[in-house]
């Protein structure tokens, strides 16, 4: 099956599913991840002497090691403005996120929750976005089977020392998809991969947080006890207008 990743920023990916997503490669399903922005309005630009324009292309390559560690299907990184997303008119936004849903064809969507964890604002707005262009296109689209919405539980926020962030209550969280050794070394080498942003990688704390196993909240869904894979209960992937 293919499983699209939509999330604001280079890095999203390695601090959340990234595990996910490794193992979604070793069981064969197809797993692409778009970026809204380039991420080039991180203030470690300034220890660099890096301009906006120049440490989203930094960031951009960085990502290119990304994609060969999690042995990504696609990976496309847009360049809408980073820190600037809730500035846009949404409507420009879910035209974008259109575009590359129609491209891709994904039988399951995934992106930030409604929390968007962390709080930041790009974050809150690519969750809504994603989701409203998610109900607008799956009555046009019988590929689109499922919304899911990454997440961490409520211990793991407040295990976070370094970062002010919010987890999902138990009963909202709809499926728990247990990773192997391998997937959370290759999310370590993701981390890695983002040479210039190493600092608050380690400040914090993220590789002590994790834990092996992903969690998804899933839209318009209520799975008690939780899902095992996100795929359960899907069947085969539809045939129509499927590209390859």
């Amino acid at each position: 099956m293919k499983i699209l990743y939509i999330f604001a920023h280079p890095d999203d990916e390695s601090f959340g599913p990234a595990p996910a997503m490794s193992k979604q490669r070793r069981q064969g399903h197809e797993v692409y991840l778009v970026t809204l922005t380039r991420g080039g309005a991180t203030r470690q630009r300034f220890k660099y002497g890096y301009s906006i324009e120049q440490m989203g292309q930094v960031r951009r390559e960085e990502m290119k090691d990304v994609a060969r560690v999690l042995d990504l299907s696609g990976m496309t990184v847009l360049d809408l403005p980073d820190s600037g997303l809730k500035e846009m008119d949404p409507r420009d936004i879910e035209q974008v996120v259109a575009e590359q849903i129609r491209r891709i064809q994904p039988d399951v969507m995934v992106t930030d929750a409604v929390h968007g964890i962390s709080g930041f604002a790009d974050h809150l707005v690519t969750h809504a976005v994603v989701k409203r262009v998610y109900v607008a296109l799956r009555e046009e689209a019988p590929y689109l089977k499922r919304l899911a919405f990454h997440t961490i539980t409520e211990d793991q926020a407040k295990r976070s020392e370094f970062f002010h962030l919010t987890g999902s209550k138990p009963e909202d969280i709809d499926c728990v998809f247990a990773v192997d050794e391998i997937d959370m070394a290759k999310r370590n080498r993701a981390l890695d991969s983002y040479v210039t942003y190493q600092e608050t990688i380690e400040q914090s704390g993220i590789r002590d947080l994790a834990e092996p196993q992903s969690g998804f909240e899933i839209y318009q869904e209520e799975h008690d006890p939780p899902l095992g894979d996100l795929f359960e209960g899907l069947g085969a992937p539809s045939q129509v207008n499927r590209q390859s």
